[in-house]
């Protein structure tokens, strides 16, 4: 069914419940365009639920927005922080459930769009954000073993642990990690565990762009990671280190980002880097895939 179809069957229902627009798919799946067609039709504004792009100077790896693209439509969640600042599901959600009731009172449906599945699932459903406060100690002691024996180590740490979790998380994502593994040792208890997927908050329409296969995303990937090279993302990573971010800075860690910075320490080759970039990528996808399988239910 045409998605214009199913915008105009989704205005014309009422189930009591206030609307909200859900875009989701993984990443580099033509989803930017769709929203940008989808807000003009609605006179509305986008929430981005892009958990990299809520990082400023951080542009072209992460796909963001033009400032032409702009221009069309209000985009909200982008540029929040610098790079070696944290942010957290619960800012998150805090943030745009706000945007969110002042699109309401200005009589405009929300729409969210990005490839983060747990900033969408904050808002959409019933989400106990883990109140476990931090454990600092423990928490430098993890980031220590980390310095000393890699990211694959505390990974596997935390798949020993809670192999139900790991599964969420790329081993890059260090502070995601670390804290899955501070909830893990000082509770007991799975971050799976904190999350009732109730029934939806809202009148939710999922839409999501065509991918004909897996493997027509996978190359589109591949061949996007080599677009990228071509656009200075060597130089604006190289950027962002001269500017005194370190490796291990929260927004660092990110995929594409780890896999560049030692091709810019000199460690590996340009080829190495853009393989390890597509590798990265695609196994990425691959986990949003599964992760966002989960709304099918609801279409």
């Amino acid at each position: 069914m045409d998605y214009r179809k199913k915008l105009d069957e989704f205005l014309k229902r009422d189930i009591g419940l206030r609307k909200l627009v859900v875009i989701y798919w993984p990443t580099w799946s033509w989803k930017t365009d769709m929203s940008i067609d989808i807000a003009k039709a609605l006179n509305t504004e986008i929430i981005s639920t892009d958990s990299r792009q809520i990082f400023k100077y951080m542009d072209i790896w992460t796909g963001k927005i033009t400032e032409e693209e702009k221009k069309w439509v209000v985009h909200h969640m982008l540029d929040v922080i610098t790079p070696d600042q944290k942010y957290s599901v619960w800012e998150f959600k805090k943030e745009a459930e706000r945007v969110m009731e002042d699109l309401y009172s200005r009589w405009k449906i929300p729409m969210l769009v990005g490839w983060t599945g747990l900033y969408v699932d904050s808002l959409i459903f019933d989400f106990d954000i883990p109140k476990v406060p931090a454990d600092e100690k423990l928490r430098k002691q993890l980031e220590k073993e980390a310095e000393e024996k890699g990211n694959e180590y505390i990974f596997e740490k935390l798949k020993k642990l809670d192999p139900d979790y790991d599964r969420n998380l790329h081993k890059n994502n260090l502070k995601y990690v670390i804290r899955a593994l501070e909830v893990k040792m000082l509770t007991w208890k799975s971050k799976t565990s904190f999350k009732k997927e109730k029934k939806l908050k809202y009148d939710v329409l999922f839409l999501s762009p065509d991918i004909k296969s897996r493997e027509w995303l996978y190359d589109r990937i591949n061949r996007r990671v080599k677009m990228m090279f071509e656009m200075w993302l060597f130089d604006e990573i190289k950027w962002l280190l001269d500017r005194w971010y370190k490796d291990n800075d929260f927004a660092m860690a990110s995929i594409g980002y780890q896999e560049v910075i030692p091709y810019i320490r000199w460690k590996i080759s340009r080829e190495e880097a853009i393989d390890k970039v597509q590798q990265a990528s695609r196994n990425y996808a691959k986990r949003q895939f599964t992760w966002f399988r989960k709304y099918e239910k609801y279409l």
